[in-house]
């Protein structure tokens, strides 16, 4: 079926991702630490990427620094996405991204440039027009230094108001104030829901109770990830579990939860099902644990892992 959506990716804080794995760290001594490899990354960035290998024709956007651009713009060259990034004086940032054998990951996450408030006016008055190019727009990621949470939540009001279909994944104050303005879509994770809910959730039952408070606050579709648990997706329709088939060679888990949101997205422009468009994004979330970069390497074992997803209606 033909892409029924216009797609932009918007990673306002990007970085370059140094991603390596180890037995265990020792801290205070002297680690050596295999390298698995260093990528021009961000969360919007990882989520094009994904839907780039798909096939997905869409675009990227958010802030670049101009003083180490040159790897960014040879990605998106090679994945065929549309650059539309504003370039800041200032490098974007390294994060380290170390996986221990028991598959635990430690990030090293640095701060980046700082975007000043006439850069920002900038980005917020061309995104005005974005509802003449984009059907939705999936906003991913951390605040650089100089957007606050609450310009950052007007911001995505504005996005909103102009009826784009807005996807946030973020985390921390993105997160907390980014859900006053009604994204269509939003994927916390549990220990996110736990924060937002200002209490633990011990079963699954609580969890649905929270993501059904957070529904109510006029969020179309909350999506929980809940690591090898699998996810949660719920919305008007029904809520439903998908659990991924057990991944016995975990290599690392960083951009999992990015490949489970292009995955969702690519199931919405192919105008799939509720149960197939999760099935779809809990298989492209599992394939990710078991290579050191982001991507779609291989159709074929993403294909093969389809039928092992099990999808449960939970009302």
């Amino acid at each position: 079926m033909a892409q029924q959506l216009r797609i932009a990716t918007v990673t306002l804080n990007p970085a370059f991702d140094l991603v390596g794995q180890l037995s265990r760290i020792e801290i205070g001594e002297v680690n050596t630490v295999e390298t698995l490899g260093i990528y021009p990354a961000g969360k919007g960035i990882n989520v094009a990427k994904v839907l780039a290998d798909l096939g997905v024709k869409l675009a990227v956007t958010g802030f670049l620094g101009a003083e180490n651009q040159g790897d960014f713009m040879q990605a998106f060259e090679q994945n065929g996405v549309d650059d539309q990034f504003h370039r800041i004086q200032g490098k974007t940032r390294i994060n380290v991204k170390i996986t221990e054998k028991e598959a635990d990951v430690t990030d090293l996450n640095f701060l980046g440039f700082e975007v000043c408030a006439s850069e920002w006016a900038k980005f917020t008055a061309l995104s005005q027009h974005w509802h003449k190019q984009f059907d939705l727009v999936a906003v991913c990621g951390s605040l650089p230094r100089g957007i606050s949470p609450q310009n950052f939540a007007d911001w995505l009001k504005s996005l909103h108001d102009q009826g784009l279909k807005v996807v946030l994944d973020s985390s921390n104050d993105a997160l907390t104030y980014g859900l006053k303005a009604q994204p269509w879509l939003v994927k916390p994770n549990r220990r996110e829901l736990e924060v937002w809910a200002n209490r633990p959730l011990n079963s699954l039952e609580e969890i649905i109770n929270a993501g059904q408070a957070l529904q109510a606050q006029g969020i179309e579709n909350v999506i929980i990830s809940m690591g090898e648990k699998g996810s949660l997706w719920l919305n008007q329709e029904s809520v439903l579990q998908g659990e991924p088939p057990r991944c016995e060679n975990v290599v690392s888990t960083v951009g999992a939860g990015d490949s489970m949101v292009a995955g969702l997205i690519y199931g919405f422009s192919q105008g799939w099902s509720k149960a197939q468009t999760l099935r779809f994004a809990s298989a492209t979330s599992a394939l990710a644990v078991s290579q050191s970069n982001v991507g779609i390497a291989d159709k074929t074992a993403l294909e093969a892992m389809l039928p092992q997803v099990r999808i449960t209606p939970m009302s």
